[in-house]
């Protein structure tokens, strides 16, 4: 085969290889602006503003926390910011109601009460007492509930955002490798058209071992 014909073939595989690699970067790079411009704008529709300075540093248990204070008074807009107030400033607070206990461990709890309630006769004292512990249940519960669902919809956004980041990440890769095979493709047609028509590939190296079979008989 003449070299010239092995030199483009090759150029023309890795230019076809250049343009799939293009063509993944912009698909990549579309889902990763898709993904930056939806989680920032379902945030802003939420209207969250991180506390201030003072009010971060107020609290014990969110004093001193490194996003909180990098954000304070900053609206939400970005994956970063609701992961940082989410585990940051609404899990801590979480962890406060009923001992820390989620909204299922809760449900045991009122089930356990409301069965208490219901085992005493009419008019027992101790229904009272009952009761308000059950009414402070409902109430812990109901707020864990809101928290938890906020927390778990905010982490959302944050990994929807995480892929987006991926994406934009696997963009930049598929741009340089791209980029690389265009030019390796360039050199390759380059090489080709200066090559002779007439030129074999590994001609001299055939000619060099038939020079030596013949040295050896």
């Amino acid at each position: 085969m003449k070299r010239r014909t092995i030199d483009l073939v090759v150029s023309a595989g890795g230019l076809l290889l250049a343009v799939i690699l293009l063509v993944g970067g912009l698909v990549f790079t579309s889902n990763a602006n898709f993904a930056k411009t939806y989680v920032r704008d379902q945030l802003s529709q939420q209207k969250i503003t991180f506390p201030t300075v003072e009010a971060i540093n107020a609290n014990p248990e969110t004093a001193g926390t490194p996003c909180l204070l990098a954000n304070a008074g900053q609206p939400m807009t970005t994956g970063k910011q609701a992961e940082c107030y989410a585990n940051n400033f609404i899990g801590v607070h979480l962890k406060g109601i009923a001992d820390g206990k989620t909204y299922a461990e809760l449900g045991d709890v009122q089930t356990d009460l409301r069965n208490q309630i219901a085992a005493l006769p009419a008019g027992d004292p101790r229904i009272a007492g009952l009761q308000d512990q059950l009414n402070t249940v409902n109430t812990e519960r109901d707020t864990v509930f809101k928290g938890e669902t906020l927390r778990g919809l905010l982490l959302t956004s944050y990994g929807f955002s995480e892929l987006g980041a991926k994406a934009a990440l696997g963009a930049t890769v598929a741009y340089i490798g791209s980029g690389l095979l265009f030019l390796l493709a360039a050199l390759g047609f380059w090489h080709g058209w200066r090559t002779p028509q007439t030129q074999a590939f590994a001609a001299v190296e055939a000619a060099g071992r038939r020079e030596r079979a013949g040295a050896n008989a």
